[in-house]
């Protein structure tokens, strides 16, 4: 008995996922305001009352999408970072997996792209969650940096923040527009460089 409640729970579980996967497909295609339930069950292989019993409607989908891809993603950009002991190679790790994420799922890119530039958001908690949690990875190895002497100590760290967050969100934005015509991680390490060494050559540094 147990075994079969298992079963009917990953069961259940495969198909709460692919109705999430679905919708953000849906609403990367065709933008989240344009798209229908209808659109969303058809695209998972379901009828459209099933949906129901998993969501309480087109906004519950994209806000469960956003909490379990949060944990999810971040997640994996918290052991990257772990791995390495060095500053920069962490901040490295970071922006890379960051790029792999949204290059391996264009349609998640998309969507979270599109909601963080929208005025009226949906699912402004769950961007400020997101948003939170990148800068606090961001503030820890520019505060490890500093006491390793890799990363200078006269900072303004709110503003190297969103220097890094802005500057690697415009990145995907360009990859974006160019319909993925190049590989996204190899922006990796111009980035850092630029992080790391700015844009003035050794001779105008006093």
């Amino acid at each position: 008995s147990w075994r079969c409640d298992i079963n009917k729970k990953r069961r259940e579980n495969d198909k709460y996922h692919r109705i999430l996967e679905a919708a953000i497909k849906v609403f990367a295609q065709n933008g989240f305001f344009q798209s229908t339930i209808a659109q969303i069950a058809k695209e998972a292989g379901v009828a459209d009352g099933t949906i129901y019993l998993y969501f309480k409607n087109k906004d519950d989908i994209l806000v469960q999408f956003f909490n379990f891809k949060t944990k999810q993603v971040f997640g994996r950009f918290r052991e990257e970072v772990d791995k390495a002991e060095d500053a920069i190679e962490k901040l490295r790790n970071l922006i890379r997996r960051h790029l792999e994420e949204f290059q391996a799922d264009r349609n998640m890119a998309i969507l979270y792209q599109s909601e963080t530039h929208q005025r009226t958001r949906m699912v402004e908690d769950q961007i400020r969650e997101m948003s939170d949690m990148y800068l606090d990875i961001v503030s820890e190895i520019v505060e490890r940096g500093q006491a390793q002497g890799r990363i200078r100590k006269d900072l303004y760290l709110s503003l190297v923040k969103r220097f890094i967050l802005g500057a690697v969100d415009e990145v995907i934005n360009t990859w974006l527009h160019s319909d993925g015509e190049y590989d996204l991680v190899s922006m990796t390490d111009p980035l850092v460089s630029l992080f790391i060494h700015g844009i003035g050559s050794t001779e105008t540094r006093q």
